[in-house]
């Protein structure tokens, strides 16, 4: 098994399944219907996507192993998604500002592994393109409506911005698996994508009257194993049918 690559797979996929976990937690608990069935269908083009990586990642293991086994029976410390996405739905504001930050790189990075050499992570790459630019356009709007609409909406919106801008500059981080498979022409070089990012980001804050955060100080750990303390309960939400009834089958 060539374990770079596994790994680098684990590490795309990963932040996919547990923002679609989280974003599965809100179903039927929306702020408006509309708005509630946005954020089912954006949790389900996600997992969507997670399954293909994992599809993948198993056949490349070439054991037993099934896409349920690496979605659910790994430890919290054999996840590898970034500190961002597993932050808890505090309030509405936090779900959206915790959206867009993360919807803004992944359109950024999918863009460029479309590119791969490895030519099953280009096509899945190329098929979330489509699901992940309406991803942006929505949470994007959201920031603006939010930011831009009541003292209340802008004061609660500007608080989710400054307390997750912390988890931001992690995005960029490259693992060890990253780095080899960047090497290779199959894996994309984060740190590239930095500046941009930012400037983005930045234009639509200022767009929507909010202020972009100016802390320097950033929180890191979830590439390498090391997650907040509410990794733990959202994996025992995610795991609990496969670890309470072993190699069930639908």
């Amino acid at each position: 098994m060539n374990e770079d690559l596994y790994n680098y797979i684990l590490g795309i996929a990963d932040n996919s399944l547990i923002l679609g976990q989280r974003l599965g937690e809100l179903c039927g608990h929306g702020p408006s219907l509309e708005t509630d069935i946005a954020g089912t269908n954006i949790s389900l083009d996600l997992i969507g996507q997670t399954r293909s990586y994992f599809q993948y990642a198993a056949k490349l293991a070439g054991d037993d192993r099934t896409e349920d086994d690496i979605a659910f029976l790994r430890l919290e410390k054999q996840y590898t998604n970034v500190l961002l996405v597993e932050q808890p739905n505090t309030h509405f504001g936090y779900v959206m500002a915790r959206q867009y930050l993360f919807d803004v790189f992944h359109l950024l990075f999918l863009k460029e592994l479309q590119g791969s050499k490895d030519e099953t992570l280009a096509a899945i790459a190329k098929k979330g393109i489509k699901e992940v630019s309406y991803h942006k356009r929505f949470s994007g709007d959201w920031i603006k409506r939010l930011g831009d609409g009541t003292e209340e909406s802008h004061a609660k919106i500007q608080e989710a911005i400054d307390d997750l801008w912390t988890y931001t500059d992690e995005l960029f981080d490259s693992t060890a698996a990253d780095a080899v498979m960047t090497a290779q022409g199959i894996g994309v070089d984060v740190s590239k994508l930095k500046d941009t990012y930012y400037k983005e980001v930045s234009d639509l804050l200022e767009e929507a009257t909010l202020a972009t955060p100016e802390s320097k100080y950033f929180t890191r750990g979830g590439k390498k194993g090391t997650h907040s303390e509410h990794m733990g309960y959202l994996l025992s939400d995610l795991q609990y049918m496969q670890r309470t009834y072993p190699n069930m089958n639908w």
